[in-house]
């Protein structure tokens, strides 16, 4: 399954170049999953074996589970890559693991190998520790049978046609394949995998209250499916509003600049109030020194506003956050999200030339879209 990072992750390594990283919602899954397979599985299957055999086949169970999953997000990766796409991390996180994909594949063929690598790896996986457990005994058997097991589970669920899991994404290349429209592939299989997350949740509600296995699990899944599909959704309309439009036809020419020798109190009353803008560009003698905003200004008690002046206060600018007038406004809308920012400056010959902000975006795709 592919997705955007997630954040509360630390990186643990680096593999083909890609940093690895764990999100903290896996310790409570990585505990759970040991307690379990250590108090029940392994006692159940191989009873005979000392109490401290259990809990270290259950670490390793674990360990090796999750392993499994980076394995499968790999192999995402490294498919990816042959089609010169770029991997930003994967992350490992309570419901598997996710692998960050700069940009789209390039058509549906691309699509299509990309998402069936990882099931495929899950696959190939069970099938290397189907022989482990035919050539071992006792407890190593049993440890080798749970991972055969589960990674069948994981490449055969990763299989259904639910957008964003791999399923979704090899039904995304056949729709897109036969439409010949990215776009409407993506919202197509985005509203189909609404539907599958949707049974997901109420299959998970009809299990708790006739009190089947996993309910719980179930509508934790599908609402997760759910907000995964329509943020996809919603972004594959973003894009097709946006696509083609440059940062000239969005960004605003006319910009009210503020003086860094001037109080807080004073650009917060005849700029922020008066022109109801979020940031403004801070400028001396025509030369762009970076960006005042209201953030900066709350950072100080307003007491001390009259006494502090915006030179002290402003964001130095950096050219990273800046874009061409000619660049694509996805691009600049990407590279705010990435940075953080609400507005970035617009540059043409070394001098700005306008700003382009979020708010801005929203306005243009609330007119325009459809």
């Amino acid at each position: 399954m592919n997705s955007s990072s997630l954040k509360g992750a630390w990186k643990i390594g680096t593999v083909m170049g890609i940093p690895i990283r764990v999100h903290f919602s896996w310790l409570i899954i990585f505990g759970l999953l040991t307690w379990l397979l250590s108090s029940r599985y392994f006692p159940q299957v191989t009873p005979d074996l000392p109490f401290v055999s259990y809990w270290i086949s259950g670490i390793l169970a674990a360990l090796l589970l999750f392993a499994s999953v980076a394995f499968h997000e790999l192999a995402h990766s490294y498919v990816a890559q042959q089609y010169n796409l770029t991997i930003e991390s994967i992350t490992l996180f309570i419901f598997g693991g996710v692998a960050q994909l700069k940009g789209e594949p390039p058509h549906p063929k691309a699509e299509f190998w990309i998402a069936i690598a990882g099931p495929l790896s899950s696959f190939f996986l069970s099938a290397v520790f189907f022989l482990a457990m035919m050539n071992t005994a006792g407890g190593t058997r049993a440890l080798f049978a749970y991972l055969a097991q589960i990674n069948l589970i994981i490449g055969v669920f990763n299989l259904i046609p639910g957008f964003p899991m791999d399923g979704g994404r090899v039904l995304r290349s056949a729709i897109w394949g036969k439409k010949k429209d990215y776009f409407y592939a993506t919202q197509k299989a985005s509203s189909i995998g609404k539907g599958i997350a949707l049974f997901f949740i109420f299959f998970g509600l009809f299990s708790i209250f006739t009190g089947g296995p996993g309910g719980i699990w179930l509508m934790l899944i599908g609402w997760f499916l759910y907000s995964a599909a329509q943020a996809s959704y919603q972004q594959s309309t973003l894009q097709e509003t946006l696509s083609g439009i440059k940062v000239k036809d969005v960004m605003v020419r006319e910009m009210q600049t503020v003086d860094p020798s001037i109080s807080l109190d004073k650009a917060v009353d005849e700029y922020f109030l008066r022109y109801g803008y979020g940031g403004f560009p801070v400028i001396e003698d025509g030369k762009f020194l970076g960006i005042l905003t209201l953030k900066e200004v709350k950072d100080f008690p307003r007491e001390d506003w009259g006494k502090v002046k915006v030179s002290a206060v402003f964001v130095p600018h950096d050219k990273k956050w800046e874009v061409s007038p000619d660049a694509d406004v996805i691009k600049a809308l990407e590279l705010m999200i990435k940075e953080d920012k609400g507005r970035i400056a617009v540059t043409g010959k070394g001098q700005i030339i306008g700003l382009i902000t979020r708010n801005g975006i929203a306005r243009y795709v609330q007119i325009k879209g459809k």
